[in-house]
C-alpha cells in the first residue's frame, strides 16, 4: 500500500506490535493525535489511554497504555510505551482489584499514602478495564 508507514509499539518487556500500518493514533498528554502517511517529525509524551492502529489491510487494533513516548521521521513511528495490552489480553479480575486498592488509598488519606500515585493507579486501572470489556 502506498500510503503506509512503518509502526512498531515497544514497551520494556518485549516489542508489542511492529508492521506498515495507514493509520495510528494515541492519547498525547496535551491533546490525542493521529499520524498518517507522510506525517511531519514528532516527538510527543504519551498518558493513560487507548492507542488505535489501522493496518493495511484495514484491520483495527487497539491497545491500553499507560504513558510513553511517541517518535516520528519519515513515515517510521516508534511508541515506546510504559505498558501496551490488547483488550484480549488484559485480565479484568486484576484491572478490578487495582482499581479497588486505589479507590480504597484514596478515600483513607493516611498522611503516607502518595495521593497522586494512586489517582495514576486509577486512572490505569480503568483504562484498562474499559479497554477489556469493549473485547
Amino acid at each position: 500500500m502506498d500510503k503506509a508507514f512503518k509502526l512498531e509499539i515497544i514497551t520494556p518487556r518485549k516489542v508489542v506490535y511492529s508492521a506498515d500500518v495507514v493509520s495510528f493514533s494515541a492519547p498525547g498528554v496535551i491533546g490525542g493525535f493521529q499520524v498518517l502517511y507522510n506525517h511531519a517529525p514528532m516527538l510527543a509524551a504519551i498518558g493513560i489511554g487507548e492507542v488505535k492502529v489501522v493496518d493495511t489491510q484495514s484491520s483495527e487494533f487497539r491497545y491500553a497504555t499507560s504513558g510513553g513516548f511517541v517518535d516520528v521521521v519519515r513515515n517510521h513511528v516508534v511508541l515506546l510505551a510504559e505498558t501496551a495490552e490488547r483488550p484480549e489480553e488484559i485480565d479484568v479480575s486484576r484491572a478490578e482489584a487495582s482499581r479497588d486498592r486505589a479507590v480504597k488509598r484514596i478515600h483513607e488519606r493516611k498522611p503516607e499514602t502518595d495521593l497522586d500515585r494512586a489517582r495514576v493507579a486509577l486512572a490505569r486501572a480503568l483504562n484498562r478495564k474499559r479497554l477489556a470489556q469493549r473485547a
